[in-house]
């Protein structure tokens, strides 16, 4: 998931670059969210992942 956040991020760079400011603007709200969505599931990962049984 933190891959395709980082693939959105380029490609709002570049889409910002060529002057497409809106294909930019979704490509970096669509990266915020995946980025944050990855933040959650890790720390969520990592807090189940150190239970001893």
């Amino acid at each position: 998931m933190l891959r395709y956040a980082i693939i959105f991020v380029i490609l709002a760079i570049i889409a910002g670059i060529f002057g497409f400011g809106g294909i930019s603007e979704g490509a970096a709200s669509i990266a915020k969210i995946l980025f944050y969505i990855f933040i959650v599931l890790f720390v969520v990962s990592l807090i189940t992942g150190r239970k001893k049984i």
